[in-house]
């Protein structure tokens, strides 16, 4: 009788910021398809979702791939349910209305990797700092890139696993890094960028690495914070071919400034200043290959006639993307083009 490992992953309920749980469990003879996986539970009051004297909650598997790094294994993102089957308000991914999978976002993810021993990022002395930013970025050489066997083998195991990786690179900061990821559908976008934090979360126990997703966690010195800049389309923002449906849609955005920064990630005052390629978290701005902009609109999109997509910047690493996926559609419906 063949065994099989299902490791259940799932977003807990702690604030302002989830953290990913995850748990095993061997099946019998499995056919490695997602309608195949079993509901499951676990202690709710262990995750803050629920009280000790009813803590049952639910996980409801909703995407499934193999797990490269053991054998005979899966990983299987879950949404968490309230016992009754309705969807716990920690559930991000619930509150995507994008049934038709019109929407595709592309992730750009950030992080840094931490030594926990002198609590600052790879290649920073145990004392001081290392040189300033500016040769760190899509470097190579020991002096200027960090970790590297450690992303690789990330990018390895994320490819092995089908996730849709489109790229990796070292970012402005000593010991920073970047992955982008793109699905044509909000949902599987989330998902794929949460498995694909959850195996680096992992690998970095083998390497004894953190991974550090706060927005800013090097303070208000001069370094770059930390992004998960999304990128996102429609059928009007991929097929409209003229600049007036895209200043529609971006002049959609102006007006709720405050709802996307609340589920744009925690801390992000520190990271959204107006400084290192990001307009101030209490400004609104659009822009042609503008970094500094709130919405950039690619200068591909333009060369290709107005038929494109949009880049995001403020979202920050330790967003969800559920929710920031969620947030995105929401505004979008609205604009009137």
């Amino acid at each position: 009788m063949a065994k099989s490992k299902l490791e259940y992953i799932w977003l807990d309920g702690y604030k302002p910021t989830q953290s990913l749980r995850s748990k095993t469990k061997i099946e019998n003879n499995f056919s490695g398809k997602l309608e195949d996986c079993d509901m499951w539970c676990f202690d709710g009051s262990s995750t803050e979702q629920a009280p000790g004297g009813s803590s049952d909650c639910l996980l409801k598997p909703v995407f499934i791939c193999p797990d490269p790094a053991r054998k005979s294994a899966y990983l299987v993102m879950c949404e968490v349910l309230n016992s009754d089957g309705s969807a716990h308000e920690s559930n991000g991914r619930a509150t995507i209305e994008d049934d038709d999978n019109d929407f595709w976002f592309g992730f750009e993810q950030e992080y840094f990797l931490w030594d926990p021993e002198t609590n600052k990022p790879l290649g920073f002395p145990s004392n001081g700092y290392p040189a300033p930013q500016g040769p760190y970025y899509c470097s190579v050489g020991a002096k200027n890139a960090f970790g590297r066997d450690i992303v690789e083998e990330h990018l390895d195991i994320c490819l092995e696993a089908g996730l849709n990786v489109e790229g990796i690179n070292a970012e402005v900061a000593a010991g920073q890094w970047e992955f982008q990821i793109f699905a044509k559908g909000a949902k599987e976008a989330g998902d794929q960028i949460w498995v694909a934090r959850y195996l680096l979360e992992r690998l970095g126990e083998k390497y004894g690495v953190a991974i550090n997703w706060h927005c800013k966690p090097l303070g208000e010195l001069d370094w770059n914070g930390s992004g998960m800049h999304a990128n996102f389309s429609n059928t009007a923002l991929r097929t409209c071919g003229e600049k007036g449906t895209y200043d529609a849609i971006c002049s959609a955005f102006a007006p709720v400034v405050k709802e996307h920064i609340e589920v744009y990630g925690a801390d992000n005052h520190l990271r959204l200043t107006g400084k290192h390629e990001t307009q101030s978290i209490h400004q609104f701005s659009y822009g042609v290959s503008d970094r500094g902009a709130s919405i950039r609109i690619p200068i591909a999109t333009v060369e290709k006639g107005w038929k494109g997509w949009l880049e995001d910047r403020r979202p920050n690493s330790a967003a969800d993307p559920y929710k920031v996926a969620s947030r995105i559609i929401k505004t979008v419906k609205t604009a009137k083009y």
